[in-house]
């Protein structure tokens, strides 16, 4: 999960300009709003229609988003479509927020994310706050990371196992058969 804003409306170009340049070396797609803002300032009003900044995939990993609407605050596109219109200020303030899963992409692509981000907050983002379920934008603790990609992979194998070697019982609904896989992964840990 990560939220921010940029530090400034010009430094939009240059950072459109480097993400380009990483996603296009690692063969990353990539789709690019607008790359500046109107006479390189922000807006003090919060506009919802229009997009700044650049969209990233890295392979095998969700689309990481570092957009921005006209106020400069970073935002997750998806969820401008879901609460942009909410009168509820709790949904609204999700507009703000981030969240991409690096599982499948593997520890090396994830490292080079959060090495990436590390790098992009200090020139680019003001008030960046960044959370990492492996502790590695926190510690920068490779053993730590490696770890815990060790523990969501053995939940996911075993998880597939049980799925493929329990098949539901006549009559069994879809919660109570999902409880059943569960409570199966829980007792093989």
């Amino acid at each position: 999960m990560n939220s921010g804003k940029l530090k400034q409306a010009d430094l939009l170009t240059d950072l459109t300009e480097e993400i380009v340049d990483v996603a296009e070396a690692h063969h990353w797609k990539f789709h690019v709003f607008n790359s500046a803002f109107p006479d390189n300032t922000f807006s003090k009003e919060t506009v919802y229609d229009k997009l700044y900044g650049i969209n990233f995939t890295p392979q095998n990993c969700e689309t990481i988003s570092i957009v921005f609407l006209s106020n400069g605050k970073m935002v997750c596109p998806a969820r401008i479509h879901f609460f942009a219109s909410s009168e509820n200020s709790e949904e609204q303030s999700y507009i703000y927020s981030n969240s991409v899963k690096t599982q499948y992409a593997g520890i090396q692509t994830h490292q080079v994310i959060i090495l990436f981000f590390r790098y992009l907050s200090n020139k680019y983002f003001d008030d960046f706050e960044l959370s990492d379920e492996s502790g590695y934008w926190e510690t920068n603790d490779e053993e730590k990371m490696k770890k815990q990609f060790q523990i969501y992979n053995r939940l996911t194998d075993d998880f597939a196992l049980a799925f493929e070697t329990l098949p539901a019982k006549e009559g069994e609904d879809i919660f109570t058969y999902l409880e059943r896989l569960m409570k199966n992964v829980n007792d093989l840990q």
